[in-house]
């Protein structure tokens, strides 16, 4: 009785660590997630580091009026709402900087609105 305890525990201990192999290999590149505010009239951070084929998720948060998303070089575009937190999904596929603006008038300032993508070979 006792060998058949070891032999289902040593069973269940490969299947967890297969499962858990598994796993890892599907999953791929690693998300990086950034945490973005948008306000009159900045993006911040202004400034974002991501690389090549990695999942960049950026979490933006507009704390005063609607503003917009444009990364017009990776045809990304979102509305921004007051109060809410409206996440972009990308995976870069070309290194380079690249710029985002809010392409949602905000008032006098609007213009200046922008930040920069660089994506790291």
């Amino acid at each position: 009785m006792s060998n058949r305890w070891w032999i289902i525990a040593i069973c269940s201990l490969t299947l967890t660590a297969l499962l858990c192999v598994i796993a890892t290999r599907t999953k791929g590149a690693t998300e990086l997630v950034v945490h973005v505010t948008a306000k009159k009239f900045e993006f911040s951070p202004a400034e974002i580091t991501a690389k090549k084929g990695e999942p960049l998720i950026l979490e933006i948060q507009a704390e005063d009026v609607k503003h917009g998303f444009s990364l017009a070089d990776f045809k990304v575009r979102q509305d921004l709402k007051p109060g809410a937190v409206t996440r972009v999904r990308l995976t870069p596929d070309k290194a380079g900087k690249f710029t985002f603006a809010c392409d949602v008038f905000c008032g006098s300032g609007h213009e200046d609105m922008s930040g920069v993508l660089t994506v790291t070979e």
